[in-house]
């Protein structure tokens, strides 16, 4: 389903370019490709965590997995809706997939809060999966609410974890070798130790070098990655 809003889904966000690090069971539970046959998926999922935990990642790798399976799926990144009329929730209990990011948005708007717990509602009763994600747990969000700050944990609430050091050298490898570029753990473990260490920053580096290494038609070594980023 298209918003008229010019919200676009990342297409290149999956659960396969994912790093789960400590949060493996979620990632396992998000991505219907690991769910057994016959086991029943939990309808509602909240997450939290702070800026570049993933959070958003993982509510753009499910609908795009849905999409990619001829479903019906949308994400509502509230940061950019939220100045729009609630009224474009209406008809989504008709999707098999509604995700909506950053809810933290809609806290002490009357006609937001309203508008998202009849959502819920309707799709408890339509049987539609809903995921939510935002920086902290339903009842430090802020909403004013009780009906819906109820609803919000009726579901799973779970906390994305940040990754370590180590996770974040992984993940930048893995990032790195769907992109084509291999990236041994020496060099990996360089750009981490030697940038700021926020994931969303890392992989623009990573993008940078992957282009870099690509004109100059160089292996990523610690010298090469000096030389670009001039570190």
């Amino acid at each position: 389903m298209q918003l008229p809003l010019g919200v676009q889904l990342r297409d290149d966000v999956t659960f396969a370019n994912f790093y789960g690090g400590a949060n493996g069971a979620l990632v396992n539970m998000l991505d219907m490709d690991k769910t057994l046959p016959g086991v029943e998926t939990e309808q509602f999922i909240f997450l939290y965590g702070n800026k570049g935990v993933g959070c958003s990642h993982l509510l753009q790798a499910a609908c795009n997995q849905v999409d990619r399976r001829d479903g019906r799926s949308i994400y509502l990144p509230m940061s950019e809706l939220v100045y729009y009329s609630p009224q474009l929730l209406e008809g989504m209990e008709r999707l098999q997939l509604v995700c909506i990011d950053d809810l933290g948005k809609i806290a002490g708007i009357p006609e937001w809060e309203e508008a998202v717990f009849d959502l819920f509602n309707r799709l408890r009763d339509s049987h539609t999966r809903f995921l939510v994600a935002a920086k902290h747990p339903p009842k430090n969000l802020g909403i004013k609410l009780p009906d819906l700050v109820s609803r919000l944990n009726w579901g799973l609430v779970y906390q994305v974890q940040p990754l370590n050091d180590t996770d974040k050298v992984a993940a930048l490898q893995l990032r790195g070798h769907i992109r084509g570029l291999e990236i041994n753990e020496e060099v990996a473990r360089y750009i981490v130790y030697r940038s700021c260490r926020d994931m969303g920053k890392l992989f623009k580096i990573l993008h940078k070098l992957d282009s870099a290494s690509l004109r100059a038609k160089r292996k990523l070594t610690i010298p090469f990655v000096k030389q670009v980023m001039d570190w």
